[in-house]
């Protein structure tokens, strides 16, 4: 599945660690890219940082037009969801997905009434004010069946997972 995540309502001067947050979880999470509306150099720069150390292929694309990159998503390649705490129960939701491409829009501030339009569907993880980190990370968890939480990414840099203690990061030398 391609899982393209549309971060809308970006304030430059307040959103820069929520958004780099939303990349993070995107990336981590199984999304393939992130659009930002809003020119935001130092969330690009932190996000390719981030893919060159830890690996992955995660894209960054700001200042986009939210608009037009949903009406292309939608004639052009697939589904857009729209995480929002007024929208169709998640459970629910998931269950009547059937796309292969789909396009994630999370919020920062209050969005254009006519996102819940142009979205195919308007997706509440809970009905009570919540982090849009936290929708994201529901979702994508959701939607992908929990598939996503053992992808290897490949990188320079890795957590060596160990149940007793934090054994640490390892350079790309020291993996087996």
């Amino acid at each position: 599945m391609e899982i393209v995540v549309l971060r809308l309502g970006h304030r430059v001067d307040r959103d820069q660690r929520v958004t780099t947050h939303v990349g993070l979880c995107a990336r981590a999470l199984g999304a393939h890219g992130m659009l930002l509306a809003a020119s935001d150099h130092s969330v690009v720069d932190t996000m390719r940082d981030v893919v060159k150390r830890w690996g992955g292929d995660f894209w960054v694309r700001d200042n986009v037009n939210w608009r037009e990159e949903i009406v292309k998503w939608k004639r052009e390649l697939g589904t857009v969801v729209h995480l929002t705490m007024y929208g169709e129960n998640l459970p629910k939701a998931v269950n009547r997905l059937k796309a292969n491409k789909l396009m994630v829009v999370v919020g920062a501030e209050k969005v254009p009434p006519d996102l819940y339009h142009l979205a195919d569907y308007n997706v509440a993880v809970t009905n009570q004010p919540h982090s849009e980190i936290a929708a994201l990370s529901v979702f994508l968890d959701h939607v992908q069946r929990g598939q996503e939480l053992t992808a290897d990414f490949a990188g320079k840099t890795k957590i060596v997972g160990n149940t007793g203690n934090k054994v640490g990061v390892k350079s790309s030398e020291q993996i087996d």
